[in-house]
């Protein structure tokens, strides 16, 4: 931490911001859990044969960390590896979260 002379970068600080409202909506989740908006997770249309997701697969898994569901869920949900939840969590992050733009999924 600085010292009170010294200041943080404007940049680290909205980054900070940032991770406190991640962990905040995270845990949000958890206490007051979204309903969920898909029917089946598994459902066969969200995994090519060699088990890779879908288009509709992922914004499936994507709708699924939009409800507050965690890796682990989300992995147990969709039948995925915790690996691949991870993954895909972090390319939702990357795609905005809760405000990137949404697929149709039927």
């Amino acid at each position: 931490m600085p010292s009170e002379n010294q200041t943080l970068p404007t940049e680290a600080i909205v980054s900070l911001i940032e991770s406190i409202q991640e962990d905040l909506d995270r845990l949000r989740g958890l206490v007051q859990p979204r309903a969920l908006e898909v029917d089946d997770p598994k459902d066969p249309r969200n995994k090519l044969p060699d088990g890779k997701l879908t288009e509709r697969g992922v914004e499936v898994c994507y709708r699924l960390f939009d409800a507050g569901l965690t890796r682990y869920a989300v992995k147990e949900a969709m039948g995925i590896s915790y690996g691949a939840a991870t993954h895909r969590m972090d390319s939702w992050k990357k795609s905005g979260a809760h405000n990137r733009p949404r697929i149709a999924i039927d």
